[in-house]
């Protein structure tokens, strides 16, 4: 090998590397990592990755009528992740007893088993089984599991949209 190569090839890596590293950061950055739901912590509720107004996509299809209900579009996705103490209604606190968050969709008009959190950080999928309004708004409550005096939900405002 010559001695220019021999000098280039280190410097070579070394760029491949800095790029590399540099690209993975921001993917590292927003990772959570599971982790497991505990006594006397606060936490935020997440409908498709939002805590604020999120969208449900309902498969609602053809001319939609008042008080029709149909099913959610899979792929969409429920989870509660750590927040800090605050005055924000939002905000849940798990009490001193809670080690699981039941999910409850307030509008839903099916008797499908309610969906258990054990983990934070850990997104469950909206079962397609439940029926819920075609339009509209609602609310979505993330309830500590067993509950004790101290406990507080997080709830998330919800616009269910039919899907043509």
């Amino acid at each position: 090998m010559s001695r220019k190569l021999v000098r280039f090839v280190p410097l070579t890596a070394a760029a491949v590397l800095a790029t590399a590293l540099a690209t993975a950061a921001p993917a590292v950055a927003g990772a959570v990592d599971p982790a497991p739901i505990g006594p006397n912590q606060y936490f935020s509720g997440l409908v498709n990755g939002q805590s604020g107004t999120s969208t449900i996509k309902m498969g609602c299809f053809g001319p939609v009528y008042p008080g029709q209900t149909g099913h959610p579009l899979a792929g969409q996705t429920v989870e509660v992740r750590r927040a800090f103490s605050t005055s924000t209604s939002s905000v849940g606190y798990t009490g001193s007893a809670a080690k699981a968050i039941g999910v409850a969709f307030g509008n839903a008009t099916s008797a499908t088993a309610p969906i258990v959190l054990r983990f934070y950080g850990a997104p469950a999928e909206i079962p397609t089984s439940l029926n819920l309004p075609c339009y509209g708004s609602g609310t979505v409550s993330f309830v500590p599991t067993p509950s004790s005096p101290s406990a507080r939900p997080a709830t998330v405002t919800v616009n269910f949209v039919g899907q043509p």
